[in-house]
């Protein structure tokens, strides 16, 4: 399967901490810090980590719903 592709099983593409960092606007190590923390949901492959979109987006909405 290409890389990023969409998984048939889950129907969603993982993502890296590099990318989610990006998309969040900040550094590596506080994505790290999330997965270590449990706020985010991460699969280990090998010595990286992968995220999930959905569960990027569901961190999302968890913080919105909690500032608000």
């Amino acid at each position: 399967m290409p890389k990023n592709e969409p998984n048939n099983e889950t129907g969603s593409r993982f993502v890296t901490v590099a990318e989610v960092a990006g998309q969040l606007r900040v550094s590596n190590m506080t994505v790290y810090r999330l997965i270590q923390s449990g706020q985010l949901a991460a699969v280990r492959v090998g010595r990286s980590y992968r995220i999930r979109e959905g569960d990027v987006d569901r961190y999302l909405a968890d913080q919105y719903t909690q500032a608000g």
